[in-house]
Order: C-alpha cells, then structure tokens, then sequence
C-alpha cells in the first residue's frame, strides 16, 4: 500500500531550520524518511538540530548558509549537488523581519535585509532548487509566507510586503515550473509561538487586540506549521501547486 507522506530516499532543505518552525519541519521531515539539510546562518544551532534528529533515528546534516549572501547560496548548492546530486524539497523559511514600527519610519538599512532575505533570498535558492529538481525529475518547492502578505501587519509595513511578493513568487514558479514536475507551494502562518514572533505573541497588549480575530482564540504552535508543510512536501499533495495554504486560526476569514 502506498504512503503518501513517506520520503524515504528523498533529500530535503530546510532554511532557517535551527528554531522554531524550521526546526520542527525538519524534524518531522526526517521523521517520515527524508534525509534533510540543516541550514541557518550559525552552524552550531544547526548542528544541535541534525544531533537531534540523528539520535531519534534519522538522518541529517548541518549546513550554514545566510541566505541574505548569495555566494553563501552558491556554496549550498554546490555542496548539494557534490555531495547527494539531487535535492526533492526545498522549504524556504529563513527569513528577516528587522523593523517593528510605522512604515513611514522604515531606514533603508531595513528595508534592505529584508528584502534582501525574504524576497531575493527566497528567489535565487528556488532558482538554484529548481534547477536540480529539474535535472533529477522534479520535486517540491514550499515558501514559507505569512497571513500578513495578505492582511498587512501592524507595525510590520515593509515585511508584509515581502510576504505578499513571496505568495506572487510561488504562483509564479508554480506556473512555470509544472513542466518539470517542480511543484511550488506556500504556507501562510498565522501567529505562531516562536522567538521570531516574540515581539507579538509575547506582547499582552498586542495579543489581546490580535486574538478576538482569530476564530480558535489562540497562537499556533510551530509544530502545526510542520504539519501542513509534510503534506505540501510528499506525494499526499501531487496535484496542489500554486496554492497558498493558511494555517491561521481562521485569521483569514476576516
């Protein structure tokens, strides 16, 4: 009987897997068999990450690429195609939200990581995915959005923007890349309950005016991110490409 979320044999990415959601994706991609790749800009968070999964019984290795530099990118996908010659599933999560404050104050210096990271970052490493995905029969390819490239966050002017050209990307990729069996998907988190997002789910004032308009009355846990990343990733979604999955707490229903 085939199982649809199995990815034995298949070699998995995952950027800014050394906490919080990227780290609970690439643990349960290794628990359903991928080989995965622990990637974030410091080796020693990552490699905490692949000792971990290592000691549950799969396999990983540490990477460290900033994903913000793109000789660091070449040098992870040279690293890639010498060392396994293919990769099945990218998952773009690294990402860069330096500036909580009114976007009429937003300096160029924020402006610039950000989209540096969320928006060139998350291109050029679905280019380079892409293309040993394309030289090895296809694979899947999920960009880690967010509800605010839908909704605009407050306070979070110029990294809701890069979260509404990531979901553009992915519908771009996912249009032209079908014909080489690369599908591209993005997952939309609501809030979530990481270090990343302190500054909101950590925050009384800002939580209590954020969770009337989430219908399950909470923030999420990252591991319920994984989930829906496992099934973007395997064979259980073989004919979703282009899709902007929400995961949110009915957020989104407004």
């Amino acid at each position: 009987m085939k199982k649809p979320f199995d990815l034995s044999g298949r070699v998995a990415l995952v950027t800014g897997a050394s906490r919080g959601i990227g780290e609970s994706i690439a643990k349960l991609l290794a628990g359903n068999g991928a080989h995965v790749i622990i990637s974030s800009r410091k080796i020693d968070d990552c490699q905490r990450v692949a000792d971990e999964i290592k000691a549950d019984g799969g396999s990983a290795e540490a990477y460290a690429c900033h994903i913000g530099d793109m000789e660091q990118i070449a040098g992870i996908f040279n690293h890639i195609r010498e060392s396994h010659g293919k990769l099945n599933i990218l998952v773009n999560n690294a990402a860069a939200n330096p500036y909580f404050g009114h976007v009429l104050d937003t300096d160029l210096g924020a402006y610039q990581k950000t989209v540096d990271v969320n928006i060139r970052g998350y291109f050029f490493m679905s280019v380079e995915g892409g293309k040993l995905m394309r030289d090895n029969g296809g694979g899947s390819i999920i960009n880690v959005a967010s509800v605010n490239g839908i909704i605009p966050g407050p306070m979070q002017g110029i990294y809701s923007i890069t979260k509404a050209a990531v979901i553009s990307m992915t519908k771009t990729f996912a249009r032209e890349c079908a014909g080489a069996g690369i599908r591209v998907n993005a997952l939309l988190p609501g809030a979530t309950d990481t270090k990343f997002a302190q500054a909101l789910v950590k925050n009384d004032a800002i939580l209590n005016q954020l969770l009337p308009h989430v219908p399950l009355n909470r923030v999420a846990q990252p591991d319920e991110m994984a989930s829906a990343v496992l099934y973007l990733a395997s064979d259980a979604s073989s004919y979703t490409t282009g899709t902007s999955l929400a995961v949110d707490g009915g957020y989104l229903i407004g």
